[in-house]
C-alpha cells in the first residue's frame, strides 16, 4: 500500500492508502474522494479523471501515450503542464506521499 493525498480545488485533503499496481483513478474512486469521476471505469476514454501533477512527481513517471495525450485535449478544467488522467498513472511506492491536484470541474 502507498499513501497518496488528493486535494480538490479548494484545498481539501484526502489521504487514501493505495494498493500498488492500481490507478490513481482506481484508488481516488475506491476511496471516495470527491473529484474523481472515472465515467469509462478506466479505459482511458473519457477524461473524467483528470488531474494536476507536480513536475517532481512527473518526472518519476513515464511519459503520457498518445491516447492519453489525445483524451487530454477533451478536458472540461484548464489544461496544464502536469495534467495527467488520473487512470493512465500507477500506483508504486515511487508514489508515496504523491500530492495529486483535482481540478474544479471534470464534466
Amino acid at each position: 500500500m502507498t499513501q497518496i493525498t488528493f486535494i480538490d480545488h479548494t484545498g481539501s485533503a484526502t489521504t487514501v492508502d493505495a494498493p500498488d499496481g492500481w490507478s490513481l483513478m482506481q484508488a481516488a474512486t475506491a476511496n471516495g474522494v470527491d473529484g474523481i469521476v472515472g465515467e469509462c471505469g478506466g479505459s482511458c476514454a473519457c477524461a473524467t479523471c483528470h488531474c494536476y501533477l507536480g513536475e517532481e512527481l512527473l518526472a518519476l513517471l513515464p511519459a503520457a501515450g498518445d491516447n492519453e495525450l489525445g483524451m487530454l485535449e477533451n478536458v472540461v478544467a484548464e489544461r496544464r503542464s502536469g495534467s495527467r488522467l488520473a487512470c493512465q498513472v500507477k500506483v508504486s511506492p515511487a508514489l508515496a506521499g504523491a500530492q495529486i491536484r483535482l481540478p474544479e470541474c471534470q464534466e
